[in-house]
């Protein structure tokens, strides 16, 4: 109604004061939600009144309102609520923001996150990630973003934006970039959380259940993902038997719900696909390598991506020998976007090291550890170059 995500905000508010001051003298109303809804939209109309932008349309509303009761107005149904809630998915990660524009507003507005918790969780100052929220609400303001689910290319469009968002999300939680702890299950907890009520919200969406899919079987692993000192488990190392069936099983369940749509595998149904012939191995030797490789190769071809061509070659080292995985990766050694990313090295080290190349291993472990933010990631590199240094030394 007001075109204006932080003054809707701050309706909202106004009206939620506005009952703890008189339900418990009055008593609560038979129909609480159309109480608020009512209270929130009287003072929108004084507030469009005041700027003198009072246009019919809310002159008719604004009749309407004065000569009913709040509690005489209909409930707000289900239906219309959950169309509401994707509304604002839509509006919070519209591509006009940027991209940690729209993770705070996201996370502020669907997740219910304070300012605090967000800067907390991204190890950033809380002044910082308040500015982001600001400039964001004022952003969607001033470019006039309408709040609506888009139809056609424009939706798909900012549907991946929003799967972008939680995924980044999941991901922070999932592999801090930065701190002291490796693993940040709040985080992942609350990507799971949007991604589950986007999956209800638009369950014709095969990447929102791929989406899902994928969070649900990675988060699966996480108590394997640390040991006793926090420190990272790598994959092929992890105590399989300490991953989530259950969370397994949910994966499963939505990845069979987007392949049943019927439409050809997107980038997220496609790391799904991968994350589950990993969840399949009972055994880190169990693992079919050679089809995680065919999964990456399609997924190249998809979505090209850097990253994912270093993913590529992690599984083409595993199924086809290091050599050729180190091929792939080398040939990323002049990508912009990796240049100063620790995963590269990481990966190359490791590819290195199973060749028989120690000293060129362990110059590499060395130059992740220079470049990754996070403490216990850094120990572990370490730790690694250590283990290749010759006796001599």
């Amino acid at each position: 109604m007001v075109h204006d995500i932080g003054l809707a905000e701050e309706l909202a508010q106004d009206a939620l004061v506005a009952a703890l001051e008189q339900w418990p003298e009055s008593g609560v109303p038979d129909n609480p939600g159309a109480w608020l809804m009512a209270v929130g939209k009287r003072r929108a109309i004084d507030r469009i009144r005041r700027r003198q932008r009072l246009d019919n349309k809310i002159e008719e509303l604004g009749r309407d309102l004065e000569t009913r009761e709040p509690a005489e107005l209909d409930v707000p149904d289900d239906d219309r609520i959950e169309d509401d809630v994707l509304r604002l998915v839509f509006t919070a990660c519209h591509p006009v923001l940027s991209t940690q524009a729209r993770v705070a507003l996201t996370l502020r507005m669907l997740g219910g996150l304070t300012t605090e918790e967000i800067a907390h969780a991204f190890l950033v100052a809380e002044p910082t990630v308040a500015q982001r929220i600001v400039r964001a609400k004022r952003t969607l303001s001033e470019a006039g973003v309408p709040f609506e689910v888009p139809e056609g290319p424009d939706r798909a469009a900012r549907l991946s934006s929003v799967l972008e968002v939680i995924y980044l999300i999941f991901n922070e939680g999932y592999a801090a970039t930065s701190g002291d702890a490796w693993v940040r299950t709040d985080l992942c907890q609350e990507a799971l959380r949007l991604g589950r009520v986007l999956a209800e919200l638009a369950p014709g969406e095969p990447e929102v259940h791929g989406l899902v899919a994928l969070m649900e079987i990675q988060a699966s692993r996480t108590r394997a993902r640390t040991g006793a000192s926090g420190e990272p488990v790598p994959l092929l190392e992890q105590d399989r038997g300490r991953w989530d069936r259950l969370l397994i099983h949910r994966g499963f369940a939505a990845l069979l719900r987007a392949k049943a749509i019927g439409e050809p595998p997107g980038p997220y149904v496609l790391q799904a696909a991968i994350a589950a012939s990993h969840a399949q191995a009972a055994t880190a030797d169990d693992t079919d390598w050679t089809q995680i490789a065919s999964l990456y190769e399609i997924l190249a071809s998809v979505a090209p991506s850097p990253i994912v061509e270093l993913n590529r070659a992690v599984a083409v080292g595993m199924a086809h020998g290091p050599g050729k995985g180190l091929e792939i990766a080398d040939a990323l050694l002049d990508e912009p976007v990796l240049r100063d990313h620790h995963l590269l090295p990481s990966v190359r080290g490791d590819l290195l090291a199973r060749l028989g190349r120690p000293d060129e291993a362990r110059a590499q472990f060395e130059r992740a550890a220079e470049l990754t933010r996070n403490a216990p990631e850094r120990r572990v590199l370490l730790e690694r170059a250590a283990s290749l240094s010759s006796p001599a030394r």
